[in-house]
């Protein structure tokens, strides 16, 4: 299994604008061949940043998601409204429950 988890910063008073568009993206993530989840969080103690998790069967499902039109038109748009660059790390998943 292959974890991903994206921390994003979020520009001031735009938050509600990004959270809209990850909405749209999700259900297609939904029906992606080999995502297993795909949650979307705020960070309480930073509420201008959300971060993403992810697991995905393999990498090659990752890399069909960070492939796929709908992902990369959720990047075109949301791209203006971070604040700063996007922070990720991709995990290999040891254990689980």
């Amino acid at each position: 299994m292959v974890g991903l988890i994206a921390k994003l910063k979020i520009k001031e008073g735009k938050m509600e604008e990004v959270i809209q568009l990850f909405k749209e993206l999700i259900p297609y993530v939904r029906k992606e061949e080999g995502t297993l989840s795909y949650t979307l969080n705020r960070d309480g103690a930073h509420p201008d940043l959300l971060i993403v998790m992810e697991r995905y069967r393999d990498m090659a499902a990752l890399q069909a998601h960070s492939a796929s039109p709908q992902f990369a038109d959720f990047v075109v748009k949301s791209g203006p409204l971070m604040d700063g660059s996007l922070e990720m790390s991709i995990l290999e998943e040891i254990v689980s429950i």
